[in-house]
């Protein structure tokens, strides 16, 4: 461990912990987020999901379920959904009320949702960040081992300068990445069943080469994923046949995957004893 580095406390109970970030707003992250979680939970995976974006929590209302979670002694019990296990400032501040806190407050609700919820077993739990680069990442960072983190980006030249700025803070935290996943990839004409570059098209995967790391996925902009976020029925629920599904079943593996792969490069782990 380098010098003057805090030691990381392992999630009781939680094998992989894994970070989706992105450069900036308005990519899709959160639904990224979500279908990866219900995925990963489709295919037999015991999952979590943290929703840790404290100023737009947006998971509740993708997820279909707003209850309030209840405490058993001094730990925060997980509200289920899909056979995802829940927990988002969401179910805390519901509605639209905006919440307006500093970085020693942000600190100390991530390490409250991270070591204070009961999340029991799981094999994974994914991390649903805010945007860009800022309090957030760096307190869920100090606090506990990531497995490794997703770069989500669209196309477009500006969304993948910032998912760059993205890649090299994770780096510079010492973070695996597990990949880019390139959202909003194409729109498929409901009229003419041709594929339409909205944002422009390959932006994700040569950014993901140039930098050299790997490409998760190449997710379209679908009205049925839209649809899906805004009744609480995410897309990736579906059968895996279904090809508004497919693609995010297909993403989860490929997460499965590397998450194995990095696993396998660490040293065993470290058991933290009180």
């Amino acid at each position: 461990m380098p010098q003057g580095e805090q030691p990381k406390l392992p999630i009781p109970g939680v094998k992989s912990l894994i970070a989706v970030g992105s450069g900036k707003g308005g990519v899709g992250k959160t639904t990224v987020a979500v279908n990866l979680a219900v995925a990963l939970a489709g295919l037999g995976h015991r999952t979590g999901l943290l929703d840790a974006d404290v100023y737009g929590p947006n998971v509740p209302l993708m997820m279909g379920i707003n209850d309030t979670p209840e405490a058993i002694g001094d730990r925060i019990q997980p509200i289920e959904q899909y056979g995802v296990r829940l927990m988002s400032m969401g179910f805390l501040s519901p509605g639209d009320r905006p919440l307006i806190w500093r970085g020693p407050m942000l600190h100390g609700v991530i390490q409250q949702f991270l070591l204070g919820v009961d999340w029991g077993e799981l094999d994974y739990l994914v991390v649903d960040l805010p945007p860009g680069t800022g309090d957030v990442q760096l307190s869920l960072i100090q606090t506990a081992p990531i497995t490794g983190a997703i770069v989500v980006t669209t196309p477009s030249g500006v969304s993948l300068e910032d998912a760059r700025k993205a890649v090299h803070m994770f780096r510079q935290v010492r973070v695996e990445i597990l990949g880019i996943v390139e959202n909003m990839s194409y729109l498929i004409c409901p009229h003419c069943n041709q594929r339409v570059d909205v944002f422009s098209s390959g932006g994700g995967r040569a950014t993901a080469g140039q930098m050299g790391v790997h490409f998760l996925a190449e997710l379209a902009l679908d009205p049925e994923v839209r649809r899906g976020g805004d009744t609480g029925r995410p897309v990736a629920l579906r059968d895996g046949g279904d090809p508004h599904a497919a693609a995010y079943i297909e993403m989860a593996r490929a997460v499965i995957a590397r998450s194995a792969e990095v696993s396998s490069q660490r040293g065993p782990t470290i058991e933290v004893t009180e």
